[in-house]
């Protein structure tokens, strides 16, 4: 039985926390179908997957599969999907009722037209547990709403603005067409399938509300600073591939113009992220690794090179001396305190 939308749930030991994403997918009934991915948990994960799955047969099923990373149990959600399109929902993170009601009365819309979309674009929210004001990130500078667009009608994007996985929602044969395959025992593979599938996107959607509901707050979250200075090798590889992947872009004749400039604004963020968390660890081996980052950059595409260096967010990540590090420290952190991410 074919459903209209596939929800990828990767959980490794997400067992003090799971039920409250998977309760908040439920509602989308038979329309629905929740895919949890045990990717190789060693806590109660595996039981509490298997008891939805027993509980909600034909709506919920418990994969279980041998650890290979978020990349690996996106793949896997992806292989098993019977839904014309596909979400994914990280297992602290959770789905707001109402918005999830209308962004499937907006896919059973599509669906029931024959007119379906690439990739319907929502809004997400910070959850953070130390802030009382949520931050919601949303698009209505950038993107017409409540219409299929092309990309010739996507604006510019604000320079800390940017589309997350948190708020996409893809046909699924769209990611079966162009092969993806994200890297498995790695983090940051969002960045990846929120960028890799682009070029093949034809037609977008903007449905403005605030769906998905991203929290922040573990200590031991792939999204805390301190977690991602530890692991910024894996965040230098993923930005790599990103540089990979605009780079075809840019040697296409073909490629809207807009496009280039969306995954060049992409680009331009994560690779000041990748050198502000080299900066903020602050060592020798981490200094020398930002500066044969951009050695490589400079070698490998000169004008990507001289495009993002002369962006304020990298004048800013790569002003000179112990003196230029501490300033370009503080103005991350000033960054983080006004637009609310870890």
């Amino acid at each position: 039985m074919s459903k209209l939308l596939t929800i990828v749930v990767p959980c490794y030991n997400s067992a003090a926390y799971m039920e409250r994403c998977i309760e908040s997918l439920l509602p989308g009934g038979d329309l629905v179908e929740i895919l949890i991915v045990n990717d190789g948990s060693f806590d109660a994960t595996g039981a509490v997957a298997d008891r939805y799955a027993d509980a909600y047969p034909g709506v919920v099923t418990a994969i279980h599969q041998v650890n290979g990373g978020h990349g690996a149990a996106i793949n896997t959600g992806l292989g098993h999907a019977r839904g014309a399109f596909i979400k994914i929902v990280d297992s602290d993170d959770w789905l707001d009722p109402d918005a999830y009601r209308r962004v499937l009365e907006t896919l059973g819309g599509f669906a029931a037209a024959g007119t379906g979309v690439d990739v319907l674009v929502s809004n997400f929210v910070y959850e953070k547990v130390d802030k009382r004001k949520k931050t919601a990130v949303r698009y209505t500078n950038a993107l017409p709403r409540n219409r299929v667009m092309g990309w010739d009608q996507v604006g510019r994007f604000r320079k800390s603005q940017y589309i997350l996985m948190h708020s996409l929602i893809y046909r699924t044969d769209l990611l079966r067409e162009v092969g993806l395959v994200l890297p498995e025992h790695s983090f940051y593979v969002d960045n990846l399938y929120a960028y890799a599938p682009l070029p093949a996107v034809r037609t977008l959607y903007y449905l403005d509300v605030d769906l998905y509901r991203y929290y922040i707050g573990r200590a031991d979250q792939s999204v805390n600073e301190d977690v991602m200075i530890s692991r910024v090798d894996q965040q230098l590889r993923i930005n790599r591939a990103m540089m990979n992947h605009l780079r075809a872009v840019r040697a296409d004749p073909s490629a809207p113009r807009a496009l280039q400039r969306y995954m060049l604004h992409y680009i331009n963020i994560v690779s000041m992220v990748s050198s502000m968390l080299l900066l903020r660890s602050g060592t020798p081996q981490s200094l020398a690794k930002k500066d044969t980052f951009w050695a490589e950059v400079r070698t490998q595409d000169p004008a990507l090179y001289r495009r993002l260096r002369r962006t304020t967010l990298h004048q800013i990540s790569n002003l000179p001396g112990r003196p230029g590090r501490g300033i370009s420290v503080l103005a991350y952190k000033t960054a983080q305190r006004v637009i609310g991410f870890n």
